[in-house]
């Protein structure tokens, strides 16, 4: 009898497309069109071609994927509704545009400079982002290299502002001035922008790559959702230092950062940096798009086998242990208020309604700030705007210029924390109005609430993507379609509810699929609100609150 042959599939490892692994394939296009070019080098391309023959003229895979480097995305064509989203004609001619100002440290005459852009170049239009920088629209191609030649004049630039690369990164806005801060990291941040931002080492990575560093005791970075974090910690023998956080981010599939558990001296935080982002660039995953941010390889490795990867490959040395950074129940994070400063002096804080400002209101602030004898101004993670260096006797006053400006020092809750995207005026992926939202929501909260008298925050995003932090807010907002029976559409935003960070991070309570219109936004907003007010007991936050609420409490 003749045996019998046995045929046994072979088992099949899909590859993640890491580098470390030996897989250099180009998996999707985004990877193909980095290992065809290096994406930093299409600026010579945008100076010496594209801005003397036209928007025409771009090649495609400039015009969607390397721009990106440059700060440069396409913008949606004005007039079109949220039915048309994320299709190749929707793109204009014209381009959005992020200033990279790291830690949102500028100088007075920086500010000037962005606002003269602003006016000249870009139809007024001057956002503040949560990367602390500003975003400009409507920018053509033929003006880009004057445009540079501008910001490259007092010092600043748009390279990697956008791309698979490290983003502009966020630090404390009074960083060295304020009175209880455990340590000043802004000579790492200077350190880490000089030696890598732009640097060929670094300008391919698997996906965006997000930087925080802060030695406030405020925690006023988002560390718990950001790529790569350095919070201030006092060390019981080494003194003060960083506590190092790694794998945060948010979007459709939200992980907070999670902590290696290590200390690091200011001076040691560019080469753990380095590291870190060495790995991510190695290992990360880059066969599929959706899977390519750090926070997912951290998942699967975990803290421990992170740092003892980073320490035996990368460092080749052992970290001393730290203990964990931790924040005060009921700290403030915005900075917004008068505050007193190290040196006596004080910085002033103000709140624009979900980080809209034009070009010509960012005159203003730089102009006030120079006539009380400061020359700096600081932009914060939360869309805030700082005056530093103010003589207390000045700030009262200075208060009242801001708001002239529509800039609060001394903002209702409604209006102090409510960050929004880019929303359907500019955003391809958008499918709902947002800034607009955002203020006509604040002023009629105001009206209905005014003595709301404890933090409350709404994040408005127009699409599922969480550019504005939906999931960690009191009530996160995800723009939506619904179809009417007639076939047309509304503007419809999924509640989610109970998010937080600082002492109580915590994802916000997904509802029985709850929606609302756009247009029935502070009708829904004030009902949980009231329910809570009357509810609530001493000291219990809205987040804490809602997160046990009955469901028709918050319907």
């Amino acid at each position: 009898m003749d045996p019998v042959t046995v045929t046994t599939r072979p088992t099949r490892t899909k590859s993640n497309g890491a580098r470390a692994d030996g897989d250099r394939t180009p998996l999707n296009p985004n990877e193909a069109f980095k290992q065809e070019d290096d994406a930093l080098n299409v600026r010579a391309r945008i100076i010496d071609t594209y801005s003397h023959e036209g928007f025409d003229s771009i090649a495609e895979d400039d015009l969607t994927g390397r721009f990106r480097w440059m700060g440069l995305y396409t913008q949606r064509k004005p007039g079109l509704d949220g039915t048309h989203t994320g299709e190749d004609d929707i793109s204009d001619s014209r381009f959005m545009m992020r200033v990279r100002s790291d830690g949102g440290q500028l100088t007075t005459e920086q500010v000037r400079t962005i606002a003269g852009i602003s006016t000249d170049f870009a139809r007024d239009t001057a956002d503040i982002s949560d990367r602390q920088n500003i975003q400009l629209h409507y920018v053509q191609i033929e003006d880009v290299p004057e445009i540079w030649r501008r910001l490259e004049s007092v010092g600043l630039s748009t390279t990697e502002a956008c791309g698979d690369c490290p983003r502009t990164m966020i630090a404390s806005p009074v960083a060295g001035i304020e009175k209880d801060e455990i340590v000043d990291g802004t000579p790492a941040l200077q350190e880490i922008k000089r030696k890598f931002i732009g640097n060929p080492e670094f300008s391919n990575l698997p996906r965006k790559y997000k930087t925080a560093i802060s030695g406030s005791p405020t925690h006023d970075i988002a560390h718990e959702i950001n790529d790569i974090s350095f919070v201030g910690v006092v060390h019981p023998e080494l003194g003060p230092g960083f506590d190092v956080w790694v794998g945060g981010g948010l979007s459709v599939k939200p992980i907070f950062a999670q902590r290696l558990g290590v200390w690091v001296s200011v001076d040691e935080v560019p080469e753990i940096w380095e590291g870190v982002t060495s790995i991510f660039r190695d290992h990360g995953y880059r066969r599929l798009r959706n899977k390519a941010r750090l926070k997912f390889l951290m998942a699967d490795w975990g803290p421990e086998k992170f740092r003892e990867i980073l320490e035996n490959d990368y460092l080749g040395r052992r970290l001393p242990d730290g203990p964990e950074a931790t924040v005060a129940p009921g700290t403030r994070r915005d900075h917004v208020g008068i505050h007193e400063q190290k040196d006596g002096r004080v910085w002033v804080g103000a709140a624009p309604i979900a980080g809209r400002m034009t070009g010509t209101k960012l005159t203003r602030p730089a102009e006030l700030a120079e006539a009380v004898g400061s020359q700096r101004i600081r932009f914060t993670p939360h869309q805030k705007v700082l005056v530093l260096d103010v003589p207390r006797a000045a700030a009262d006053q200075l208060a009242v210029d801001l708001k002239e400006l529509d800039l609060e020092v001394h903002p209702s809750e409604w209006r102090r924390n409510v960050p929004a995207c880019t929303g359907l005026e500019f955003c391809k992926l958008a499918l709902t109005d947002t800034k607009n939202r955002a203020r006509w929501t604040v002023e009629e909260l105001e009206k209905r609430l005014p003595d709301m008298d404890v933090p409350f925050s709404i994040h408005l995003n127009g699409c599922p993507n969480a550019c504005a932090r939906s999931r960690v807010a009191d009530v996160g907002l995800k723009g939506m379609l619904e179809q009417k029976e007639d076939g047309t559409y509304i503007e419809v935003f999924r509640v989610l509810l109970g998010g937080s960070l600082a002492e109580d991070t915590a994802l916000a309570r997904k509802t029985r699929a709850l929606k609302v219109a756009g247009d029935d936004l502070p009708d829904y907003i004030e009902r949980p609100a009231r329910t809570y007010l009357a509810q609530r007991a001493d000291g219990e936050s809205f987040a804490s609150w809602v997160r046990q609420a009955d469901e028709d409490d918050i319907r």
